[in-house]
């Protein structure tokens, strides 16, 4: 069975909020309208708006009740748009992930077959408590119902609320002291449970995965079809010339040292040999509460892009530009970072992608070098050095604490770029365009436009590497490799 959650923005919560929330202290209710964003092994509500009761449709006493015509206009409107509809109520004077009364039980278990026959969709009960903690439960038609493992609320700053029955909070290690020390227990128990997905297991997103499993995050998963090659090993840490020989995939390389490096007590670290430019691989991604970005073409951020918004799954970014003279020597070198999230501007408004380059890397032209001359287009870069991208690696990860930690209640700034020949870090003045696709579609979830297809590239990469691995020379290679890995990690244990 698929797990479940909740998500809507940091806008969207407030309206909620100061609705059900009432300066008298009594009990309020409310509905709103979700899609359903549906991953390989999660399904999300991603609420888009509320539908506020009118006159005469619910009554306040203490408690609050409604009218029964409350809950069909609502779910009728829901139903015109391929929506479901979300019961809210609140709990002023709970604390965190609330549990229904009796009262609540009845009254959303009346009101769950209504929901489902008019919209098609589960009824969604909700429930905000007085710390501004929410709850979620997802009702089936036969009368039962299943818990959400969390509620998260997307903007500046993500703040996320844990149904500790179903994503308990783990116990720190001895390893993370002094990282717990830096933002004390609560704010460690709630990275500690974040599902993190790093796409793009280069330079930069193998040093990231690697950060984060030292952190002590349990769950953080790693998305590559690519292959590790010498070209690479200037850069990627960790790899070895032995990897580039027996072909091994950047997301085995990531795996092996995320394995290493875990401070988790139970670490979950998964890995896909996959694009995000295909439908399993957005499928996978939408599995995710936050994931970073640390791919360098258009189509593959446009992905991403979109997911941040129509799914509210904050995604983190960012990138290295080096400009060498012509004929030997450095101009510049330019990296930045930013959130991509409600609340902060998409990367086609801050100038990260191009709607252009998007549908020619998605036509596969940008791989066309006979195109890309013809056109007199620039193709993607490609240059990267070990010694500038752990600055990449960096500013993202701040970006990361501030948007989870949210060091002085800030949340994650406006995006960042620092400029090496001139050492300056610039706030960039993104805003978001009056015509943007991607911050016009907030919530939509499943109803999102297509924008994967079949990718040829991550295609060819991997029946080569199968094919490969089928000689005699890989295969022995590899079991030579594998015996001695595992001869490493039972000598670690005796030493432990």
């Amino acid at each position: 069975m698929n797990r479940l959650s909740a998500a809507m923005t940091a806008d969207l919560d407030a309206e909620a909020r100061d609705h059900l929330l009432r300066t008298d202290g009594q009990e309020d209710v409310c509905l709103a309208l979700y899609a359903p964003s549906t991953g390989l092994t999660r399904t999300t509500a991603a609420l888009s708006r509320l539908v506020l009761p009118q006159p005469g449709e619910r009554s306040v006493h203490g408690n609050a009740s409604f009218a029964g015509q409350y809950v069909v206009r609502a779910a009728s409107e829901a139903a015109k748009s391929g929506l479901g509809i979300a019961l809210m109520h609140s709990h002023p004077t709970g604390t965190g992930w609330q549990s229904m009364s009796g009262i609540d039980h009845d009254t959303e278990k009346s009101y769950a077959r209504v929901a489902q026959t008019i919209t098609g969709l589960p009824l969604l009960g909700m429930t905000v408590a007085g710390d501004a903690g929410w709850s979620a439960r997802f009702w089936q038609e036969d009368g039962g119902h299943r818990g959400a493992e969390n509620v998260r609320v997307a903007g500046p700053a993500l703040r996320l609320s844990w149904n500790d029955a179903i994503r308990p909070a783990p116990t720190p290690t001895g390893a993370q002291v002094r990282t717990v020390s830096a933002w004390g227990d609560a704010v460690q128990a709630s990275i500690a449970r974040l599902r993190v997905l790093v796409v793009g297991v280069g330079t930069v997103g193998l040093d990231l995965a690697i950060r984060l499993v030292q952190a002590g995050i349990q769950h953080v998963s790693v998305m590559d079809f690519d292959t590790v090659e010498i070209l690479n090993l200037d850069r990627l840490i960790t790899a070895s010339r032995l990897d580039a020989a027996l072909l091994r995939s950047k997301v085995y390389v990531a795996l092996r040292a995320m394995r290493a490096a875990s401070t988790a007590a139970t670490p979950t670290l998964n890995g896909h040999e996959l694009s995000i430019c295909e439908p399993a691989g957005l499928s996978v991604a939408l599995d995710y509460d936050v994931i970073f970005s640390c791919v360098d073409r258009p189509w593959a951020r446009a992905v991403l892009n979109q997911i941040a918004y129509t799914d509210l799954i904050p995604v983190i970014d960012g990138g290295l530009a080096i400009d060498p003279f012509p004929h030997g020597g450095m101009r510049n070198a330019t990296w930045r970072a930013h959130v991509i999230t409600p609340g902060r501007p998409c990367m086609q408004c801050n100038g990260q992608i191009d709607g252009g380059q998007v549908a020619r890397d998605r036509a596969g032209l940008l791989d066309n070098q006979t195109y890309i001359k013809t056109a007199g287009i620039k193709a993607p870069s490609r240059e990267n050095v070990s010694l500038l991208a752990p600055s990449v690696t960096a500013s993202m990860l701040a970006q990361f604490t501030s948007l989870i930690v949210t060091p002085a209640g800030l949340g994650a700034p406006s995006p960042l770029r620092f400029s090496l020949a001139t050492h300056t870090l610039e706030h960039l003045p993104s805003e978001t365009l009056d015509t943007c696709p991607y911050e016009q579609v907030v919530g939509q979830g499943d109803q999102r436009s297509e924008l994967t297809a079949r990718h040829p590239a991550a295609d060819g990469v991997r029946e080569q590497r199968q094919r490969l691995a089928g000689t005699t020379r890989v295969r022995v290679g590899r079991l030579s490799q594998r015996l001695l890995e595992q001869a490493t990690k039972i000598a670690a244990g005796l030493w432990a």
